[in-house]
């Protein structure tokens, strides 16, 4: 039986001593934590470009704990050549009763995914995911098995493929090199090529790869129960001997459109990829999330959902304005949400962060992230700017927070809301009454 082990993100992770009661930290048996170790300093000594991208443990030395190994913000699973499991969870905020299991968590989780566009699972079957039962490896092996599922629905394609065999009729295109080496014996025989409408082709393979590979690691019987019938439909296709030649091949047109998700399916289990810049290597794998670009993804989709139908046009990542014009346009300024009805501008930004009640310390907010938010105000010509942080217990009934800067040209005023991540259409449902207290009342 694999170990599993949940953390959550920021969590610390120490050697099993008698400080392993520390509730502040996460204990692991010595030789547990050496497989950490060794994976932490693996994949945070990667070359430059990379190690920015996935530093998603550090390494440090605290008394008297020793060596600690702290979680970044990456969220998702790591499994170890020995089959030993780490699952990050994010820490999410819920406002009553209990997460037995993470069970919410996961929930929550898995729908933020959702609005990530390379995500390739959009389309799932959430009721008939067991979130309690299987740790996030398996729920999204479960997800790409409903994908397939989804495709034998409709059919697997087929395709003329061309074939040569030694055949004891003549059939298509007689191969006289190959005939007369073969059958000098054998006047029975004719080598021919010929054509075949056949499932073996590229999309297939790589799917049949994929249910195999997910049949030998999978630990949900009801996960390996389904790849076994699964298989049995790709009876007459070849398991691909080439991934990156087979995928090459792979063009997702009108007529082969189902195989769209599938194919991001399986170059994650294939190829060892993650959903970030993040790839392992043939012994150890790792699906990981960024959860400032989860946040993100999830809270644009949600405004746009929310706001839309209201008249707002409503832009994420908006890239139209630079710091500075001269001697050209250099440091693009690019907020996660710029919001216009009419003559009226919204800029916001979503901060992945947990704020504390502490005002003498600015909750938390960052020097750097207000000069941003003046330099939107600024560049947008607007006054209304919002820092979108998600609720926590401590910060879930706080009175409003907002900064205002009186500058003779235009007044800035930024304004923190905080988002339930549960409920983020209630939520978003709230924020729309802020925007239009903060105006007057003006409809929206």
């Amino acid at each position: 039986m694999q170990r599993l082990v949940e953390v959550k993100e920021f969590d610390s992770i120490i050697r099993e001593s008698e400080y392993s009661d520390d509730y502040n930290f996460k204990s692991l048996s010595e030789t547990e934590f050496s497989w950490v170790m060794d994976f932490a300093k693996e994949y945070t000594s990667m070359e430059e470009g990379d190690s920015d991208a996935l530093e998603f443990m550090r390494i440090g030395y605290k008394k008297p704990y020793g060596d600690v190994i702290t979680l970044k913000n990456y969220v998702g699973l790591i499994q170890l050549k020995n089959g030993f499991q780490i699952q990050v969870l994010p820490k999410i905020t819920f406002d009553s009763g209990d997460d037995a299991g993470n069970e919410r968590t996961k929930k929550v989780f898995l729908k933020m995914l959702r609005s990530m566009k390379d995500f390739p699972g959009k389309i799932f079957n959430e009721a008939s995911l067991k979130v309690s039962k299987m740790n996030l490896y398996e729920l999204f092996i479960n997800m790409y098995l409903q994908e397939v599922r989804q495709l034998l629905k409709r059919g697997i394609r087929s395709s003329y493929i061309e074939t040569e065999d030694n055949l004891r009729f003549y059939k298509g295109k007689l191969l006289v090199n190959q005939h007369i080496k073969a059958n000098v014996a054998h006047r029975e025989r004719f080598y021919v090529s010929y054509e075949e409408f056949h499932p073996n082709r590229p999309e297939n393979r790589l799917i049949k790869s994929t249910l195999l590979k997910l049949q030998k690691i999978s630990s949900s019987a009801e996960n390996s129960k389904e790849i076994r019938q699964m298989l049995t439909h790709f009876e007459m296709v070849e398991p691909s001997s080439n991934y990156e030649k087979d995928f090459s091949k792979v063009v997702i047109d009108r007529n082969t459109k189902d195989y769209d998700m599938l194919m991001k399916w399986s170059k994650v289990f294939l190829l060892n990829r993650s959903f970030t810049t993040f790839s392992g290597d043939t012994t150890s794998r790792a699906l990981l999330f960024p959860m400032e670009k989860v946040y993100e993804s999830y809270v644009a989709r949600e405004m746009k959902k929310a706001f839309m139908p209201d008249g707002w046009l409503v832009s994420s990542q908006d890239h139209g304005y630079y710091l500075f014009d001269e001697p050209r346009s250099q440091f693009a300024l690019r907020p996660d949400i710029v919001m216009k009805r009419g003559d009226r501008t919204i800029v916001m930004d979503t901060k992945w962060k947990r704020l504390m009640d502490n005002d003498y310390l600015n909750y938390g907010i960052s020097q750097a992230d207000m000069y941003q938010m003046y330099a939107y105000s600024k560049k947008y010509e607007t006054p209304e700017i919002w820092l979108l942080y998600p609720e926590t217990e401590e910060m879930r009934d706080h009175k409003p927070i907002e900064y205002v800067s009186m500058d003779p040209s235009m007044e800035t005023h930024v304004h923190v809301h905080f988002v339930d991540l549960e409920h983020i259409e209630d939520n978003l449902q709230l924020l729309k009454e802020k925007i239009s207290i903060e105006v007057g009342n003006d409809g929206v």
